[in-house]
C-alpha cells in the first residue's frame, strides 16, 4: 500500500508531534511522523522498546541524551536505541522540525558497532545504484542502528524501470517532484509527500521536474538502498556498474 498525501508542515504555532504513516495507514513496520518544537521550546520523548531515527529538516537546536548535549542542525540524523529517554530543545528563531521514524520490535542486542548519535548528512560519502542515482547513508549497523538503514536519495530526472525491493520502507520527500507508480496507478509527489512501501512491491519513483528530486527514507531489514531486483527477480544493480560510469 502507498500513501503520497501531500503532507504540508504544520503552521508556524503548531508543536508535538503529527503522526504521518504507520498503525493508522495500516503499516506495522515503521512509523514515520512529523515534530515540531517551537523557538525556546523543548519537548520530551522516550523510545519505548523500539528504536528511533530523526532528521532535522529545519531549525536549529540540540538533542540532549543520559546527560549530553548533541548539536541538531539541517540535515543531521540522530540515532536513539531502545529505552532511552531525551529532551529535543529548539535553539535558533525559527521553529525545529524533524521527520522521526520509529522502528517498532527491533533487533535484539548491542550495536554491532561504536554508536554515532547525531551525523551530518555532508560528512558521510556517497553510494550508487541503479539508473544515475545516488545515496548517502545517515544511520545504519555500522554506526550503532540495529534493525533499519536511514538514508537520503538522490534521484535525477531519468525513469527507473521498474522494481521492487526486499525491505519494508518509509520515504519523505525533502525537494523535488514527481510520480509514485504503482499497480498501474500514479500518483503525484512533491516536497512533504509520504510514502509507504511493503517489501517486494513493484514500483517506480519517477522524478519529473528538471533538478535532482531528494527523498529520505528509511528500511527494514537493513542493507543497501542500491539493493533492488526487476520484477522477474533480476538484480538491477550490482556494483561493477559503478566501475564502468
Amino acid at each position: 500500500m502507498v500513501d503520497p498525501a501531500h503532507v504540508a508542515a504544520p503552521d508556524g504555532d503548531a508543536a508535538g508531534e503529527r503522526p504521518l504513516l504507520g498503525a493508522g495507514t495500516g503499516f506495522a513496520p515503521l512509523a514515520q511522523s512529523l515534530l515540531v518544537c517551537e523557538p525556546g521550546g523543548a519537548v520530551r520523548r522516550g523510545t519505548g522498546e523500539g528504536e528511533e531515527v530523526l532528521f532535522v529538516l529545519a531549525g536549529a537546536g540540540a538533542l540532549h541524551l543520559g546527560g549530553d548535549s548533541h548539536a541538531l542542525e539541517p540535515e543531521s540524523g540522530a540515532y536513539l536505541a531502545p529505552g532511552e529517554s531525551y529532551d529535543l530543545v529548539a535553539e535558533g528563531p525559527e521553529p525545529l522540525r524533524l521527520l522521526a521514524v520509529a522502528i517498532p520490535d527491533p533487533e535484539r542486542g548491542g550495536p554491532g558497532s561504536e554508536r554515532a548519535v547525531v551525523r551530518r548528512l555532508a560528512d558521510q560519502e556517497r553510494g550508487s545504484a541503479t539508473t544515475q542515482r545516488e545515496f548517502r547513508i545517515v544511520a545504519d549497523p555500522a554506526s550503532g542502528l540495529r534493525s533499519a538503514t536511514h538514508f537520503v536519495g538522490y534521484i535525477p530526472p531519468v525513469r527507473a524501470p521498474e522494481h521492487f525491493h526486499t525491505y519494508d520502507e518509509v520515504i519523505y520527500v525533502l525537494d523535488g517532484e514527481g510520480v509514485m507508480h504503482f499497480e498501474g496507478a500514479e500518483h503525484r509527489l512533491r516536497a512533504g509527500s509520504s510514502i509507504q512501501l511493503p517489501a517486494r512491491t513493484v514500483h517506480c519513483l519517477e522524478n519529473t521536474g528538471n533538478a535532482v528530486m531528494r527523498i529520505v527514507a528509511v528500511f527494514r531489514p537493513a542493507g543497501s538502498p542500491a539493493a533492488a531486483y526487476y520484477p522477474d527477480g533480476t538484480p538491477a544493480y550490482t556494483p561493477h556498474e559503478e566501475e564502468q560510469r
